[in-house]
């Protein structure tokens, strides 16, 4: 199974350090974090796009995603589309998106969808095919069930979308859900899988891979035969009390080792 790292996890590293970490730990893609801090961003010029997709191409390795703060369920405008040509330009497989939908006392079902929900399925149906929208589970969508809910709604009502969703497995096993069961919810859409150790007795806190419970061979035995990849999102940006991510790829390494 292929392994990937998101840049969140070396925040503010420059390209060829991040080129060294992943060949130096056979890693095989990148989820590249983009934000005007980062070495991948909207701003960069048509020049420096094709320097990055060069480089990272020549380095053999894939970007799984262009990791946005667009939400898809937000009332405010969003920045999606520049975002989906960025990843066009860049060669990568999609977009990531939250759902970001606002507390409601609605909280919608497929017959019933949230007002998020609608502006979600409207952006999705105007937003141009450069690339895939990569939906994560994530905030208020971070069940499983929740997301099959709002794709199945996407698929009735946006004809040739082009959404996939990127199983964030923890945040499904935070809300109660085995990595089993939210694999057999989420799989139709199924584009990725991230992973991450966080321990259920601090409220799912981020800790350090030999630190926490998630319950790691479970997700391996459920997507057993499958070649879906899995990538560490690794969020030392928000939680600097976590080890380096040059630190924990060798652990990561042993983790996913079959016991």
């Amino acid at each position: 199974m292929s392994l990937a790292f998101s840049t969140l996890g070396c925040h503010g590293a420059p390209l060829d350090e991040v080129l060294k970490l992943a060949l130096s730990n056979k890693i095989t893609g990148l989820e590249l974090r983009t934000a005007p801090d980062e070495f991948t961003h909207t701003g960069l010029t048509s020049a420096e796009r094709r320097e990055l997709r060069t480089r990272i191409e020549d380095a053999g390795l894939e970007i799984l995603a262009v990791s946005s703060y667009v939400k898809l369920c937000a009332v405010e405008e969003q920045p999606l589309e520049a975002h989906l040509e960025l990843a066009a330009d860049l060669g990568a497989r999609g977009v990531r998106v939250f759902p970001g939908d606002e507390p409601s006392d609605d909280a919608g079902t497929a017959d019933s969808p949230t007002p998020g929900e609608i502006r979600a399925l409207d952006r999705v149906a105007t937003a141009p095919k450069e690339s895939r929208i990569l939906l994560e589970t994530h905030d208020s969508h971070s069940a499983g069930r929740k997301m099959a809910a709002l794709l199945s709604l996407i698929d009735s009502n946006v004809a040739g979308h082009n959404v996939q969703v990127i199983w964030d497995s923890a945040h499904t096993w935070s809300h109660g859900e085995t990595p089993a069961e939210a694999f057999a919810l989420l799989q139709p859409w199924l584009e990725f899988v991230q992973i991450k150790q966080s321990d259920s007795t601090q409220n799912y806190r981020p800790v350090a891979i030999e630190d926490g419970d998630f319950p790691i061979q479970d997700l391996l035995q459920a997507l057993e035969g499958t070649d879906y990849p899995l990538s560490l999102e690794w969020e030392t940006k928000w939680h600097p009390h976590l080890p380096s991510l040059e630190e924990t790829l060798p652990a990561v390494t042993r983790w996913l080792t079959p016991r």
